[in-house]
């Protein structure tokens, strides 16, 4: 009788610890695949920054430009 209750308790551990590691298999895939998205949101903005960066360098470029006209001019 006290070997079925040790084997009892020992069975409800076991059922426990399984039920817990398919709680945090869940919980590891969602954090996965939220990380996934992330990343790629990342990497869309990263693409974004870089686009306006050079936009700003062609504006720059043009600004010194048309600068150095005015310069001109009023020489």
């Amino acid at each position: 009788m006290h070997n079925q209750t040790t084997l009892a308790k020992l069975n409800d551990k076991v059922s426990s610890i399984v039920e817990q590691y398919s709680v945090f298999r869940e919980e590891n895939e969602a954090l996965r695949i939220e990380l996934i998205k992330l990343k790629a949101e990342s990497e869309i903005k990263n693409q974004e920054m870089e686009k306006l960066i050079e936009q700003n360098a062609i504006k720059d470029s043009e600004i010194e430009a048309i600068v150095e006209k005015l310069e001109s001019i009023m020489v």
